[in-house]
């Protein structure tokens, strides 16, 4: 499951962007002014970034090049009502990768996402495969050996953030600010039940100490190679 912060402030679109999106089987963040987004850039991470253009605080030209000037490598798509095309040259030179205006179609821009997202190192859509483990985020399935298994849909995010970078070792703090909506009111004992369904789903009656989800003591928890 992607994850995708939406910065926009107005609230009508930014619900309707977002319920598309959910369904969409994206988790989103959204901030309503540019401080916010900023705020929210530097505590997570996103496959996606949806700045508008006409933001209070920082506009989204400002905060694009500032996010740029610090390292940040995530594609974003700029939204905005200016159509000329100094207007588009300055978003893309304020380091924009794609650009869409309004009013728009929320099947284009979820195409223009997908596009965003198959330049990445793995591809959001690509079909994942650790061991004896695959998932197909797309298609929504998951296999081990060759067998479905059926897991809850936030289980199955877990599962895919885990398998998009093995061998990795996340507490459980970082897999709920990955895996979950910063506003979301669960907590870290939330990753903990996610992480036992997994294992009781995948580990075919093995223990903790063998199982594919390895918990690393006081750090947290990777998924074995």
């Amino acid at each position: 499951m992607a994850k995708i912060l939406l910065v926009e402030d107005d609230k009508d679109l930014s619900l309707t962007v977002s319920k598309w999106l959910e369904a969409q089987n994206y988790a989103i963040d959204t901030a309503f002014d540019g401080t916010e987004g900023y705020e929210y850039l530097k505590r997570g991470r996103y496959e996606v970034i949806i700045l508008d253009w006409q933001l209070p605080g920082m506009t989204g030209v400002e905060l694009a090049k500032k996010f740029r000037a610090e390292g940040g490598a995530t594609p974003i798509l700029m939204l905005t009502g200016k159509g000329k095309v100094e207007d588009k040259e300055e978003g893309l030179d304020a380091g924009a990768d794609d650009y869409l205006t309004k009013p728009f179609n929320m099947r284009e821009l979820t195409a223009r996402i997908r596009a965003l997202l198959r330049r990445s190192p793995t591809p959001a859509g690509q079909t994942l495969k650790v061991a004896e483990i695959e998932l197909d985020p797309q298609k929504r399935l998951l296999k081990k050996n060759g067998v479905a298994v059926h897991v809850v849909p936030k289980d199955f995010a877990v599962l895919e953030f885990l398998m998009r970078y093995p061998g990795e070792v996340f507490s459980a703090e970082a897999l709920l600010q990955r895996v979950w909506s910063f506003d979301s009111e669960a907590s870290t004992d939330a990753v903990r039940t996610s992480v036992k369904r997994l294992r009781k789903a995948l580990d075919d009656g093995a223990d903790e100490k063998n199982s594919c989800i390895e918990n690393v003591r006081t750090l947290g928890y990777r998924l074995r190679v």
